[in-house]
């Protein structure tokens, strides 16, 4: 377990990589793991719930007050415990479930859970729009959901995804998350060894594998907030089908962009929002989408070009935001997974908007950055969340921020 040090060093290195443990589990933290403590050091386990007691192998150890397992035992099961659908949901499976081994009902507390605990502890909230914040259900259920999915390709060729916290590709049969069919051809083919195979089930229901021999190149149709849009190869659009559309209404609710006025779509992809702001501000207004990635630029263009109110830039953010000659009255950010941070956060905030609609990936970036706002004289006034990622540690936030 631990080795003494050479004269004149640090003090002893402590390794349990492949001890086994039973420890009591506490609260559920952000990532997909609980709490649980043993000898004085935190231990962050998967595949276990709150209130369990679990046997554990170390999975991980970096020396520190922490380190990481994999629960291996129930010795205790928590009320809400399932037996997980796929048989790679387990102690050195699959990387991209995190909570199969819970109701659905029991997932969505325990990210409302891990969001609070976020705006609490990152942004010093406890008002009721934090406390009385759940997470929502989407239509589908637990299974199924999954329209988009990167797969990993061994150095045999062979697709599949990878395990936790691994650059190991397992060779796997299917996902259940994606719908019935999608995946066991793919699955089947071999591809370039260490390349990236992307299958995609649009809104018309067809599969574009993209990497492989089939369809290579073809444009995915999607639909949304009463548009369509065909998509290039690789570009984004949301991984569940009702989401688009769900985001779309609550940016349209909260945004109240006025008619003939000014709105900014931030990391606006091929303009779902800006379709939404358009329709607000209408012929005499202006909206201004802002989009790093050139195929989505053009996707998006080609889909709104009857909207003669919407020009686009593209180019990053923190770039182009500083060029915008216009006061918005409404700005809509959608950031990446790490969020907006402090300079943009700045920036926007100096431009005085009426209104930030900020959609999140992230619980933790959107903490940060609510402080940001609050900061800068914009509180958080209103915030939903959304189960658009069943069964893993995700969720999909909007919040609302106006000035004091």
């Amino acid at each position: 377990m631990s080795a003494a040090a050479p004269a004149g060093a640090a003090g002893p290195t402590i390794d349990w990589t492949d001890r086994v443990l039973d420890v009591d589990v506490g609260p559920v933290a952000h990532g997909g793991h609980c709490v649980a403590r043993a000898d004085g050091r935190v231990v962050f386990v998967r595949h276990a719930l709150p209130d369990e007691r679990v046997r554990v192998v170390v999975t991980e150890d970096g020396g520190g007050s922490f380190c990481r397992a994999d629960a291996i035992a129930v010795l205790a099961a928590a009320p809400g415990r399932v037996a997980a659908p796929c048989p790679w949901a387990r102690a050195g499976g699959c990387g991209g479930c995190d909570w199969q081994h819970a109701d659905p009902a029991l997932q969505r507390e325990l990210k409302a859970h891990v969001l609070r605990e976020q705006l609490h502890r990152l942004a010093g909230l406890d008002g009721p729009v934090v406390g009385g914040v759940v997470v929502e259900e989407l239509p589908g259920g637990a299974l199924g959901w999954r329209h988009r999915v990167r797969l990993a390709v061994d150095e045999v060729g062979r697709a599949g995804l990878r395990a936790h916290r691994s650059h190991d590709v397992l060779p796997i049969a299917d996902c259940l998350l994606t719908p019935h069919a999608t995946l066991p051809s793919v699955l089947g083919e071999r591809y370039a060894p260490g390349s990236v195979v992307e299958v995609t089930v649009d809104a018309d229901s067809v599969r574009h594998v993209v990497g492989g021999a089939e369809l290579v190149g073809s444009s995915a149709v999607e639909r949304a907030a009463g548009r369509e849009w065909r998509l290039s190869p690789g570009t984004f659009w949301q991984v569940h089908p009702a989401l688009a559309d769900t985001l779309a209404a609550v940016v349209g609710e909260w945004a109240g962009a006025p008619d003939g006025g000014v709105a900014w779509d931030l990391c606006g992809g091929v303009g779902l929002f800006a379709a939404v702001l358009a329709e607000q501000v209408g012929p005499r207004g202006r909206v201004t989408v802002v989009e790093s990635a050139r195929r989505a630029v053009a996707d998006g263009q080609a889909a709104l070009a009857d909207l003669p109110q919407v020009t686009w830039v593209h180019g990053r953010v923190e770039r182009a935001l500083p060029t915008l000659p216009d006061a918005p009255d409404v700005v809509v950010a959608d950031p990446p997974r790490r969020g907006l941070g402090r300079a943009l956060v700045s920036a926007i905030c100096a431009r005085s908007p009426g209104r930030v609609v900020y959609v999140a990936c992230d619980p933790a970036a959107l903490a940060r950055d609510v402080a940001l706002f609050a900061a800068h004289g914009y509180p958080m006034r209103a915030l939903r969340a959304f189960d658009a990622f069943p069964m893993t540690h995700h969720m999909e936030c909007v919040a609302l921020f106006t000035p004091t």
